[in-house]
């Protein structure tokens, strides 16, 4: 058994690198919420420029940064339309209901993909009887349906019903880039489709904390008022900003990497009994696993042998790869695995 830790379960528990470390010493910094931090600055600056946007916005957490979107772009008692099993509604403590005030209508998707009929379906022009549907929100990648890729296809037909209806499309981007690298085109292309899109600096580009909202001018001015009403304004924030900039400037570029290494591992754990992959959503960092036993059992038995893993539900595992993980502990992760299925032959 190996003594190092091999943690797959999120993207989230990498540690800084080394530049990050360096970066966060050397920042210039100001006060953020007096608009004068000079790194900050730069982050907002670099990150509109990379999706094509007017403007852009640092927050502190994806979350929030989904919240502050959804708000600024309805009005209490409107509705909002989300993929069945979206993180904005499933795991953001019911903030859609609390902060922007609205009804949740859903559309069960097909692996985190909405079938855009079904989808304009549930549009509302809204009357006396009924809110009206003010915004589209997708997710990509999807978190629940294990990493999954929007088609551009399928968000461009999003773009055009919202388009038609007259309503805002946002999306949840926290590992756009993970979409970006898997499909094999600029980001700019996907972001170019949206009205709003939130993405995380934290997940698979590495760094500690934060995330950036993009839109145009008049919406992030908007923005700033409720990151300021939500308790998001930070200070000398450029140090985390300045993270931040390293993410975007080193760590893009490496995202295939991860997505090679959870292929090999799906492909490795699909031949073991007991363990059910489908390799034909492996699309990007994510493996999901379907286990014979508990779930818990796994999590517990794969601990013992220092892999770290996330229980989705009662009998599916998730692993996801990154920065911090290497061709070795792919290796140790597999034999963790076989070796817990010895015992139970």
């Amino acid at each position: 058994m190996s003594t190092r830790i091999v943690d797959l379960r999120s993207d989230t528990v990498t540690r800084p690198t080394p530049a990050m470390y360096v970066a966060m010493q050397s920042a210039p910094l100001g006060d953020d919420v007096l608009g004068d931090d000079p790194t900050v600055i730069e982050l907002e600056a670099e990150s509109a420029r990379i999706m094509g946007k007017e403007a852009a916005l640092f927050v502190p957490s994806g979350s929030m940064g989904n919240q502050i979107c959804l708000a600024v772009q309805t009005q209490p008692g409107e509705a909002a339309l989300f993929e069945d099993e979206a993180h904005m509604i499933y795991y953001e403590a019911g903030a859609p209901a609390v902060i922007a005030q609205v009804i949740c209508r859903t559309v069960i998707g097909k692996n985190g993909v909405m079938d855009p009929n079904k989808l304009e379906q549930k549009i509302s022009k809204g009357s006396v009887h009924t809110p009206r549907t003010a915004i589209i929100c997708v997710e990509n990648t999807h978190n629940r349906a294990g990493g999954a890729v929007i088609p551009m296809d399928m968000l461009r037909a999003y773009r055009h019903i919202a388009d038609r209806n007259e309503v805002k499309l946002h999306m949840d981007g926290a590992r756009v880039f993970n979409a970006s690298a898997a499909l094999g085109i600029d980001v700019k292309e996907i972001a170019d489709q949206c009205d709003t899109m939130s993405f995380c600096l934290s997940k698979a580009l590495g760094s500690p904390v934060g995330s950036v909202i993009v839109g145009n001018q008049e919406f992030i001015t908007k923005a700033r008022l409720w990151r300021k009403r939500l308790g998001g304004g930070m200070r000398q924030s450029g140090i985390l900003a300045a993270c931040g900039l390293v993410s975007l400037r080193q760590m893009r570029e490496r995202l295939p990497e991860d997505h090679m290494r959870a292929t090999k591992l799906a492909i490795m754990l699909s031949e073991l009994p007991g363990l059910r992959v489908d390799l034909e959503q492996q699309h990007t960092n994510f493996v999901m696993v379907e286990v014979e036993k508990p779930a818990d059992f796994w999590i517990e038995k794969l601990a013992k042998e220092n892999v770290l893993a996330m229980a989705f539900n009662s009998n599916l595992l998730r692993l996801i790869t990154h920065y911090d993980i290497y061709d070795e502990d792919i290796e140790n992760a597999f034999i963790s695995f076989n070796k817990i299925i010895q015992r139970l032959v």
